[in-house]
């Protein structure tokens, strides 16, 4: 029989036990194209947070508890593994080594010994596939402005590492034709992130077993500041497949050899991203089903969705297969017929997904991974909350806010009549991000207790085009926190009345964080409870301080650098307005953040508690940008309820 009790109060299955097992915690897949064996990279928070290389079908592990595989490319990571012919090459995030492994054997270091190279997203020469061309990032100087990244060449044979390609900023997704005749590859500039001027570049290269060099380079798409092209992958000998947003919208391009030159494979543009911004070296949204530069697969994001797509390369003309999953990430090719990617449903856990695309319009989807089907849920579909995608107005311009309202959802509980719930207001990280609809078993944790959880995607969050992400353009601190307001304000009032105004708290990580903290400064009626994970608090001291990846990222979003708009860095950091949040506070911190370092948040912190505000401040020792300890992630998620519980008085 169904309870009355007060929303927030709701008793629910889902634990924080449930939360932490939940699903197959996959970071990324990758697919050996000879023997087309699946692999995934699975995080083990049980394990201190470490990755480990899983044969996905066999569900076996394929490196022992004292391996790492991990990159800290970027600081973010991704691409620390590749496979090709039975033997896998990998980045251990201990020592920064690449090693040489072939299963059931020990692993072999192939790099020198240098704890100040990073290693990440290998491309093998089909020909000569002890040959390996790689990022490697150099930390010799670790100051942000003097870090080095290449493209290098690792001969796995006799253990050397050479430069290869130099002069850009950064580098990424080098990729060979089968013939092993070209390479394509990705890279860009200061001041641009990958997402705002990124360019395509293509070579002709000759590799013998000693060496590799490359002639005749050419840039074939992108343009610094105003197109982003990237995540190329060779469709053919000839065709180079690639994406760019030339039209507004990330679209499929193709570059032909032959032809020498660039263009779109759809014949008429569509508003739709077939690509997400890069800020992962191990994204992936599209790859070629054959050899012969013909057909294609994508996912774009359609009405807040991931949808597929079989691209025709030739004919220019596209189609939607029917698919069930929401989100869908980390696509790869492993047959001309199939692909495997990471997929969400609303009502189930992240999977790795086999999409068997022989009948186009009528796919098969199989669960590669025989751990995830024995995975069955351990609370009933009915507690499960499914997002509602709402699309608001912000009332000065009338520009939209996206965002996935999640009402409060338990089979077991009804709220007395007339009450509103209490909500989470969630503002994701980046901030050039996006907020997806897929099961999210936090976000259940609070639902099921009787929470509504908003997730903003708010001006500046990626899936909407270009346009949407350049609303942020100097104007961090303004857009994303005026939408998170919007996304309260409207949802609390009609014709929504979802919500209750008077208990309404927001929440974010990273840039999240930040957000959060400038809400409860800007909107200080709004808001009445608040917590920044790993959140900015000082615009001078991240841009004196952060990685070299995001190092220049912020004066594209404050209008200017701290010397040349000095009064923004000061009016838009939460730090200096302080005494404006009158909302209790959680500030939760990693002790060896690089991305926010932790006095981001002893700053806030001491400022509030200055003047007796009511803050709460944890440091997780070890950990980063983020949480990956088993214990810690448990701790920050109980500790954060408790907080709403007490502020909204929903204990007794």
């Amino acid at each position: 029989m169904t309870k009355t009790a007060a929303y927030g109060t709701w008793t629910s299955p889902i634990t924080t036990d449930v939360v932490l097992k939940s699903g197959v915690k996959v970071d990324e897949l990758f697919v050996d194209p000879i023997t087309a064996t699946i692999y995934h990279i699975e995080a083990r928070p049980s394990e201190a947070g470490r990755l480990v290389i899983v044969n996905t079908e066999k569900g076996e592990d394929v490196v022992g508890k004292d391996w790492n595989v991990r990159s800290g490319v970027h600081e973010y990571g991704g691409a620390p593994a590749v496979a090709y012919d039975g033997v896998i090459y990998f980045s251990n995030f201990k020592d920064s080594r690449v090693y040489r492994l072939k299963e059931g054997e020990t692993p072999e270091p192939v790099t020198p010994d240098n704890p100040n190279h990073r290693y990440a997203k290998f491309a093998v020469h089909p020909k000569q596939p002890h040959l390996l061309v790689a990022i490697r990032e150099d930390h010799t100087d670790p100051q942000p402005s003097a870090v080095v990244n290449i493209l290098c060449l690792i001969n796995a044979k006799e253990k050397t590492v050479t430069p290869l390609v130099s002069g850009a900023d950064f580098y990424s997704t080098p990729c060979f034709t089968l013939d092993g005749k070209h390479i394509a590859w990705q890279q860009w500039f200061h001041p641009d992130m990958p997402w705002e001027g990124a360019e395509v570049h293509v070579a002709e290269d000759q590799a013998d077993e000693h060496s590799l060099t490359l002639a005749d380079a050419k840039h074939v798409a992108g343009k610094r500041i105003e197109i982003s092209a990237g995540y190329p992958v060779w469709a053919s000998n000839d065709l180079l497949l690639f994406v760019s947003d030339e039209s507004g919208y990330y679209n499929p391009w193709t570059y032909s050899i032959s032809a020498g030159k660039a263009g779109p494979v759809l014949s008429k543009p569509i508003d739709e991203d077939f690509a997400a911004p890069f800020w992962r070296l191990g994204y992936n949204f599209g790859v070629p089903l054959d050899l012969e530069g013909k057909m294609a697969l994508f996912t774009a994001v359609k009405e807040g969705r991931n949808v597929l797509y079989l691209v025709s390369l030739h004919g220019g003309t596209l189609e939607e297969l029917e698919c069930p999953y929401v989100n869908i990430s980390s696509v790869q090719r492993v047959t001309y017929e199939a692909v495997v990617f990471q997929g969400q449903k609303h009502d189930e856990s992240e999977r790795v997904v086999l999409c068997n695309i022989k009948e186009y319009a009528k796919p098969k989807f199989t669960s590669v991974s025989a751990k995830a089907d024995a995975e069955e849920l351990p609370f009933p579909r009915a507690t499960i909350s499914v997002p509602r995608s709402i699309t608001l107005k912000t009332p000065e311009t009338g520009e939209p806010v996206h965002v996935l309202f999640y009402p409060p959802t338990n089979p077991d509980f009804v709220a007395p009549e007339g009450e509103k719930p209490p909500a989470v207001v969630s503002a994701h990280g980046g901030p050039t991000s996006r907020a997806v609809p897929g099961l999210s078993t936090m976000i259940q944790y609070y639902t099921s207790r009787g929470f509504a959880w908003i997730e903003v995607n708010y001006g500046g969050s990626s899936g909407y085009g270009r346009k949407y992400i350049k609303r942020l353009e100097g104007k961090w601190g303004i857009v994303d926190v005026q939408d998170c307001a919007v996304a309260a304000q409207q949802l609390a009032a009609p014709p929504y009345s979802l919500i209750d105004a008077q208990r309404i708290a927001i929440t974010g990580r990273s840039a999240g964080g930040y957000t959060v903290l400038m809400a409860l400064c800007s909107y200080p009626d709004v808001f009445a409870a608040g917590t920044s994970s790993f959140g900015i608090s000082d615009l001078v001291t991240l841009g004196e301080f952060t990685h070299k990846f995001e190092s220049q990222y912020l004066f594209k979003l404050a209008g200017g650098t701290p010397s040349e708009v000095p009064d923004v860095y000061k009016e838009r950091s939460p730090v200096n307005k302080a005494d404006k949040i009158k909302a209790p506070l959680l500030v939760l911190q990693g002790s060896i953040d690089a991305v926010v370092p932790p006095n981001q948040a002893e700053l806030i912190v001491s400022n509030i508690q200055k003047r007796g505000g009511r803050v709460e401040y944890i440091v997780f020792e070890g950990e980063g940008h983020g949480w990956r300890k088993a214990e810690n992630i448990r701790t920050a998620l109980e500790k954060e309820l408790s907080f709403y519980e007490d502020v909204f008085g929903l204990r007794n």
